[in-house]
């Protein structure tokens, strides 16, 4: 059955965004950004280091702790050529730990830029980690339409971290028009950024300073981080006429057993620093689902699949019985963390079972990033839109940001 979420026109999700609202450079003190507010469907501004004073008491706010890696590979042929080798997914291992802790070989699914030129069975560059001379090579394992297995050997020992950081480039948005720059292998991080894997970074919390972290605990607010790693997906604009025609990108996921707790603790006074958390938090809800049929699922068995939540059958546990499946599930397999991915798409007609506000930026017109907003604001995007672009908000990654509540 088509539901009335998938019959969305996406169009309806448009609005004009001029190319120098886009922030193509972060503010020099990240959290001297402006703050959006949307309180009881009030719009008001203030500055983000205030964060703290518009924040219900009781609030646990919940961070995505990835890292963005140095995701983007060039190698040049003889004839000059240069081919883009973009890193999306591990394949062998596919394990995000494992994979950067090879030290002969490894695989990944990958992008490839300027494909029709790769002619030769290996592409090769010589690139240097601490003083050592290292030759890295590329060669094409399998094609899956856009995307290909690529297997990368070098040698030298080196982990296939430090491989990136010496020959990767950090790939910013495609939309901000210009190169990488020196600068944005630290503003395109979260402060708070530790396990790697991601291709762009959650940037709802790019904002964020120690100073900002530290007003959070003195003011006696909660702090939990999770795991969401982003992919390129999240650059991918809904060409389809209407969202049932879109394939929402799978993300790895891996949430502690201790925020899975904590979480449950603080149902209804959850603040999600950014889209990915939303996802991931909104995903354990119908995880808790998927085990109260399947109490042995594998881990790809929990996938969430991008149209689940519009089933009704699935959504008739509380929020607290999913998430005791969960916890029931990890003790019944010793495990620490619930590891998975989801394919969750938030759009209007869809009900939130754990967030009750999001921190975040302002998003791109006809994304699903919006269409998540609109559900979240029960449609009315287009009041906090219309706002950010009068009262001169700058928009995108390293744009403003809104605590919506």
């Amino acid at each position: 059955m088509v539901t009335k979420t998938q019959q969305i026109s996406i169009e309806d999700y448009n609005y004009s965004l001029p190319d120098e609202r886009i922030a193509k450079f972060p503010l020099p003190k990240r959290d001297e950004s402006k703050l959006l507010l949307y309180r009881n469907g009030e719009v008001s501004e203030s500055i983000f280091k205030q964060i703290t004073d518009y924040l219900p008491e009781g609030s646990l706010m919940v961070f995505n702790n990835t890292r963005v890696i140095q995701a983007r590979l060039l190698f040049q042929r003889a004839t000059g050529a240069q081919i883009e080798v973009f890193c999306l997914d591990p394949s062998e291992p596919h394990d995000y730990e494992r994979i950067f802790q090879e030290t002969e070989t490894c695989c990944w699914i990958c992008l490839i830029g300027n494909a029709k030129k790769w002619k030769e069975p290996c592409l090769s560059r010589e690139i240097e980690i601490n003083g050592q001379k290292v030759t890295l090579r590329a060669e094409k394992v399998q094609s899956y339409g856009e995307t290909h297995q690529i297997r990368f050997t070098w040698d030298g020992g080196f982990s296939f971290a430090e491989v990136l950081d010496a020959a990767g480039e950090l790939p910013i948005p495609p939309y901000l028009h210009r190169r990488t720059e020196e600068s944005d292998l630290k503003t395109y991080q979260t402060v708070y950024s530790k396990i790697k894997g991601s291709v762009a970074a959650p940037t709802a919390g790019l904002h964020f300073t120690p100073e900002v972290l530290a007003d959070l605990d003195a003011k006696g607010f909660g702090r939990e981080e999770l795991t969401l790693h982003v992919g390129a997906g999240t650059f991918k604009p809904v060409k389809s006429e209407t969202i049932e025609g879109h394939e929402m990108h799978t993300e790895f996921i891996s949430v502690r057993r201790s925020t899975i707790e904590q979480v449950m603790q603080h149902i209804g006074q959850i603040i999600a620093v950014g889209t990915t958390s939303v996802r991931t938090l909104e995903s354990l809800y119908y995880i808790g689902i998927a085990l109260s049929s399947n109490p042995d699922a594998t881990s790809d068995e929990l996938t969430v699949k991008q149209w689940m939540p519009y089933d009704e059958a699935n959504n008739r546990l509380t929020p607290v019985e999913a998430l005791q499946n969960i916890l029931n599930y990890l003790d019944k397999h010793a495990l620490n963390a619930l590891v998975t991915s989801t394919q969750i798409i938030i759009a209007p007609g869809y009900e939130f079972k754990i967030v009750k506000g999001i921190v975040t930026n302002f998003h791109q017109p006809k994304s699903t990033l919006l269409l998540l907003i609109s559900a979240f604001v029960k449609g009315d995007w287009k009041n906090i839109y219309d706002y950010a672009l009068a009262n001169d908000f700058r928009f995108l990654s390293y744009g403003d940001s809104s605590l919506l509540l």
